[in-house]
């Protein structure tokens, strides 16, 4: 090999592994300082492309979860409520009782009849309660409507309900969904007294009179004002039974739509999770292997600038030729 002073191409050599080296280092040490496999885009562009579209879906679930929790508080208070109303018809059929007992007077009855009047009006201001401005109880199909909505119109398939659409998957509207009935509480609380069938509120509350009443059959146990509530010896005991078998139909009903729910939020949860595992297999550092090859490297860059003086050095042999 000759000797020559204009060029030396071991230094030259060494001095690009020592470029390489560093850049290798440098690479080592920000993906252990980050945690993440890829800190630009040239490291694994194709795996970047999957791991930003999985982030993404790992929001969206994260923003499904909380709608359906929020589904799911808003149908515990609706329960609440029905639990609330429940009692309150166990406490007028107790009223229609004590209303029939012969040793009680004009007066027993009369007291009897103010407390049974205030109970229909408190059911009536119930069914107007919302959960965060949205009503929990619906009187209409739709929130503009004028179609009434009736209770238990599922057997008759009339589509008379007033529903929400709750979404539990990640693709929104395009992916499933699970229905939130706004609970038809005033329509389970009117009832046809000769077919036991529940109808509709507007139109029970237009009889505001017994013998108007009487001649429709039509008895709600929800009243506006205590001038327009029915009194005791209008009602049947039957009607009483229907109107508590309604409530508790209408309570059975929101918990197997929490039930639903539930499900829906633990299946969620699940697909989270999983995401967030198969984006971390894509993106994050596996620590044991990065820190070896940051051992690797470190004395690799030490050998290389290790070389170069050695290179530099051999070139004092030309000197010794002069000599």
């Amino acid at each position: 090999m000759p000797i020559t002073v204009n060029s030396n191409p071991a230094a030259t050599s060494a001095s690009f592994y020592l470029s390489r080296n560093n850049y290798a280092l440098q690479k080592s040490i920000n993906r252990l300082s980050s945690g993440s496999r890829i800190v630009h885009p040239n490291d694994d562009a194709g795996g970047l492309a999957v791991s930003m579209k999985l982030e993404s879906t790992i929001t969206r679930l994260k923003g499904t979860e909380k709608n359906i929790r929020n589904a799911i508080s808003y149908l515990e208070v609706q329960d609440g409520v029905y639990s609330n109303v429940g009692k309150i018809m166990n406490r007028m059929i107790e009223l229609k009782g004590l209303s029939q007992d012969v040793l009680k007077n004009s007066s027993d009855n009369d007291n009897y009849n103010k407390e049974f009047r205030n109970l229909q009006v408190q059911l009536y201001d119930m069914s107007k309660l919302t959960f965060n401005g949205v009503s929990m109880f619906a009187n209409h199909t739709t929130k503009t409507g004028s179609q009434e909505a009736l209770f238990d119109d599922m057997e008759q398939d009339l589509g008379l309900d007033n529903t929400m659409s709750i979404f539990v998957s990640s693709d929104g509207t395009a992916g499933p969904k699970v229905s939130i009935n706004k609970g038809l509480l005033l329509s389970a609380l009117t009832i046809n007294s000769s077919t036991k069938d529940s109808d509709e509120w507007t139109q029970a509350r237009g009889h505001t009179d017994a013998a108007t009443r009487k001649a429709n059959n039509l008895y709600t146990f929800a009243s506006e004002t205590y001038a327009s509530a029915i009194k005791l010896e209008e009602m049947s005991v039957g009607v009483f039974t229907q109107a508590l078998e309604n409530i508790a139909t209408l309570r059975a009903d929101n918990g197997g739509t929490m039930s639903r729910l539930r499900y829906a939020s633990d299946n969620v949860t699940l697909q989270e999770r999983n995401f967030v595992a198969a984006n971390g297999r894509i993106v994050d550092v596996d620590i044991a292997a990065e820190s070896t090859r940051l051992a690797k490297y470190q004395i690799l860059s030490q050998a290389s600038a290790s070389m170069i003086a050695q290179a530099n050095s051999a070139m004092e042999i030309a000197l010794m030729l002069f000599r």
